[in-house]
């Protein structure tokens, strides 16, 4: 009997999803398992790794209970997921040594700020990254020399480091493989991407054995196997990517500058570059997009820290809104901002300040400001940071951007759509199935288990709708040049109050 449909795991910052899609790329049915964060002092952000690996399992088992799909018709399944976050494990007991430490912490940002000045150009070259708290090194770093033996045990051959997909490959073989795939490699600051190895001069300067590092493989076509004691049937896994290339892959950017950004707790926009890194001089990132078929595409990355989540600060923080859906609501209900600017730095700025002494701020506030004035100055400044990204893309690439798409769960709001769409004056378009990142895993999963081919995934990807500029560029320009003014102001006050 025919397979009838594909399973992607969708391992998240804040949830982990099972997403099934049928023969015609539709979405059928998804489970969500919310896991915990933990923050134990200023600027650490850490989960539990087995939380993380339990919600996956728990979500696809609630995924094959509600809809009542026979797992015998699912051909496979691919992973995505996120970033840089950094596991260590006991190889013996596949005991963790430490909490994972997620992308958005911070406490190694000193010791970055100090390797940048010394040896940055040099690790840009090779790994197309800025040195930055952000990525994995610093973090593996700083848990062998905190954790009591960890060091020696490394040294010994006895711990094992993988970012989310490694672990959870690791544990769905039962102990069997250690890898990972060259778009989570290339996000650790110790691979290079012009040799497609771990490289041995970054490795010597971030004093990290090489025995603890995983073997790194396409991202497609893996030899790799879910248990069948998980879900009762041993299921291929066709893919691993991490989750923005492939929220890349999902919105069918398979040509060199093809353009996407997906909304969610962060923001982050990628471009398709083609065959050969493209390095910036600008603060984008270089990273490798995926590899299939013995081949590698490459894109340049521009980071947006916060986005989703300034609406879920709204939301669970300041009590402004009750829900996601509101914040659209109240933003359409007033005529602007009302003098009100939002600085969405509640992580600090990425490109193309690269500057995380900068906290956030609202300011304009008079005894006339509303809670919608301030809800809908969020969703702009948001809209503010998206153009600075396309400014950025436009300017390293050479290419003209006459629209990009747009996913994650932000991305439904159609006011911050369409305010982006006002702001960068550039088409938005929104696909049908805006979950474009667990799309993206099953697309290339579909690819490897011939369930689908290129040409048929080209066929039946369809945009939902398109956002086009309601206002003229010179008023674009002075919106954005208000903000932008302000903008400069809050970082220089941050600096001067972080040399004090």
């Amino acid at each position: 009997m025919e397979k009838k449909y594909i399973l992607s795991f969708d391992q998240g910052t804040s949830s982990s999803r099972a997403i099934i899609y049928d023969r015609t790329g539709k979405l059928i049915e998804k489970a969500q398992v919310a896991f915990s964060q933990f923050y134990p002092k200023k600027n650490w952000v850490e989960q539990d790794p087995w939380e993380i690996f339990e919600s996956q399992i728990s979500a696809a088992k609630e995924l094959l209970r509600n809809r009542k799909v026979n797992v015998e018709d699912i051909i496979g399944l691919g992973i995505t997921n996120q970033r840089e976050t950094t596991l260590i494990w006991d190889r013996s007991s596949g005991e963790p040594i430490y909490p994972a430490i997620v992308w958005q912490d911070k406490r190694t940002e000193n010791q970055c700020i100090k390797i940048r000045n010394k040896k940055g150009d040099f690790i840009h070259e090779k790994t197309g990254l800025v040195v930055d708290s952000y990525f994995s090194a610093t973090k593996i770093q700083w848990i062998l020399n905190n954790v009591d033996g960890a060091r020696q045990k490394a040294e010994n051959g006895e711990l094992a480091f993988g970012t989310v997909d490694s672990w959870l490959i690791w544990n769905f073989t039962k102990k069997q493989l250690h890898i990972t795939d060259h778009s989570n490699a290339s996000r650790t600051l110790l691979f290079n991407i012009n040799t497609l190895e771990w490289d041995d001069e970054l490795l010597e300067l971030f004093n990290i054995p090489r025995s603890i590092l995983p073997q790194v493989v396409e991202s497609m076509g893996l030899n790799a196997f879910l248990d069948e004691s998980f879900l009762g049937k041993r299921l291929e896994i066709g893919a691993i990517l991490g989750d923005q290339q492939a929220s890349l892959f999902g919105q069918i950017c398979f040509k060199k500058g093809m353009l996407k950004s997906t909304f969610g707790t962060g923001s982050f926009m990628l471009m398709n570059t083609g065959k050969k890194p493209k390095f910036s001089n600008n603060g984008l990132l270089t990273t490798i997009a995926w590899s299939m078929d013995g081949k590698v595409k490459y894109a340049l990355e521009g980071n947006i820290f916060i986005a989703g989540a300034a609406i879920k600060w709204l939301k669970d923080k300041l009590q402004l809104i009750n829900s996601f859906d509101e914040s659209e609501f109240m933003a359409y209900s007033v005529k602007d901002s009302g003098g009100v600017t939002v600085i969405p730095a509640l992580a600090g700025l990425g490109a193309p300040y690269w500057n995380n002494n900068v906290q956030g701020a609202i300011l304009g506030i008079t005894l006339g400001t509303k809670r919608e004035h301030i809800v809908r100055a969020t969703l702009e400044s948001l809209a503010y940071r998206t153009y600075e990204m396309l400014q950025l893309m436009k300017e390293e690439s050479q290419l003209e951007i006459k629209s990009f798409s747009v996913d994650g769960g932000a991305s439904a709001n159609n006011f911050l759509m369409q305010y982006i769409a006002d702001i960068t004056q550039i088409e938005v378009n929104r696909p049908k199935v805006i979950e474009t990142t667990s799309l993206g895993s099953a697309y290339m999963a579909g690819i490897a288990l011939s369930f689908w081919t290129k040409e048929e995934i080209l066929a039946f990807h369809n945009v939902g709708r398109k956002f086009v500029s309601h206002i003229g560029p010179d008023e674009a320009q002075k919106l954005y040049g208000e903000w932008s003014r302000v903008a400069q102001l809050v970082i220089k006050g941050s600096e001067q109050f972080a040399e004090n």
